[in-house]
């Protein structure tokens, strides 16, 4: 199996303030593939699979500095932290026993959106409002996820990382029933050059889902907190159909562009 060269940024092979970790990324599409550019380039040791297997991503590989794996052999070598970035749609058909032997305390990002006219056909928990994108995947992965970064384009994710304080910096919210996981996330947000904000439960983090006024708007930390505070904790059926509405609308303007996200 082909091993790719490890790289490190200018700014990592001279100060490392954060460790080096095992990451597996499950998913090698837009965000699978600039998260490994970002972390590969912090000197992360990054494990990345696809669907249709690892001989497949010989050229994602060069680009990035990741090792392409299969899917249980990220979940296993992501020692410190897994990602799982894929179509909302295709998370059923991840192995059941995928996470099975991955210990409790190894954090598993969800990144995924839905998209139910461009890709995912209708969810019917989501469509009603019973559970949040990520609390849906969860309840499939048969273990809690930290929701982050589903809220910011691919590109601007890999480019627009800026040094703390700097004015202007993207906020990214980050949401978890698990405290010790959300904190280790925020650490690695804060690391790729955003600012990490509690975003609060999962059963909160409808709020930076698509269809609001968080989703993939670039805001700094002060406007994505008066937002978070003015959209409240609890999500009422009117905000529930007015993301719904929202996306609707930017579904189908991407449809009249000839965007296609399969």
């Amino acid at each position: 199996m082909f091993t790719p060269p490890r790289r490190r940024s200018a700014a990592a092979q001279t100060t490392q303030p954060f460790p080096s970790m095992n990451i597996g990324i499950i998913g090698a599409g837009f965000i699978g593939s600039a998260l490994a550019v970002r972390l590969t380039s912090l000197g992360h040791t990054v494990y990345i699979a696809n669907s249709r297997g690892p001989e497949t991503l010989t050229d994602l590989a060069q680009k990035t500095g990741a090792t392409p794996v299969t899917a249980q052999e990220a979940a296993q070598r992501g020692t410190d932290l897994i990602v799982v970035t894929i179509p909302l749609e295709k998370i059923p058909e991840l192995p059941k026993d995928l996470l099975a032997n991955v210990p409790a305390e190894v954090p598993v990002i969800d990144t995924s959106n839905y998209y139910p006219l461009l890709r995912d056909g209708h969810i019917p928990e989501l469509e009603t409002g019973d559970l949040t994108e990520s609390g849906w995947v969860q309840q499939h992965l048969g273990r809690p996820v930290v929701k982050v970064f589903n809220n910011i384009f691919a590109a601007h994710l890999e480019n627009n990382g800026k040094p703390a304080g700097t004015p202007g910096r993207i906020a990214l919210p980050v949401a978890s029933d698990d405290a010790a996981a959300k904190q280790k996330v925020m650490a690695l947000v804060e690391e790729l050059g955003f600012d990490a904000l509690d975003g609060g439960t999962m059963r909160e983090s409808w709020r930076q889902q698509p269809g609001g006024p968080i989703y993939c708007n670039d805001l700094p930390a002060d406007q994505v907190q008066q937002h978070l505070a003015s959209l409240g904790t609890e999500r009422t059926p009117e905000q529930h159909a007015e993301f719904l509405a929202n996306q609707a609308k930017q579904e189908q303007a991407m449809q009249a562009q000839g965007i296609k996200l399969k």
